[in-house]
């Protein structure tokens, strides 16, 4: 059974950083790509970014290009979200998701795209 399970999340004062972490197990395919997603009260679900188990590639929406950077930890099957810069609108629940297949997947931030969801865990950015 998949499961994925999300860390690192508190609160934080603007322009702070926090490190999310998400430890994957229970997959079985040799390819699969995992994305961050978060949701804040009111809002459409938004998928920030992505990595390819195969070579690492990544995949950034605009918002936050440039502020939060996605990697692995490909021994330990753990991805983080490293995220800078953080402002009150980052406020939001962040969830981990993965999608595992038998050839390399697309990487997409389109929250369909995923198979299996972590249960969220809260960052607050506020003053």
């Amino acid at each position: 059974q998949v499961q994925l399970v999300e860390s690192g999340g508190g609160l934080v004062q603007p322009g702070g950083s926090l490190r999310l972490s998400c430890a994957a197990s229970g997959f079985t395919l040799d390819y699969y790509a995992i994305g961050w997603f978060r949701q804040a009260p009111g809002k459409e679900h938004e998928g920030l970014s992505c990595i390819s188990s195969i070579d690492g590639s990544t995949l950034y929406a605009d918002s936050v290009k440039g502020r939060f950077t996605i990697s692995r930890d490909k021994a330990q099957n753990t991805v983080f979200l490293q995220m800078n810069k953080l402002k009150p609108d980052d406020t939001a629940v962040y969830y981990c998701a993965i999608v595992e297949a038998h050839t390399p997947p697309r990487l997409t931030l389109r929250s369909g795209g995923y198979d299996y969801w972590g249960q969220g865990t809260q960052v607050t950015v506020s003053s």
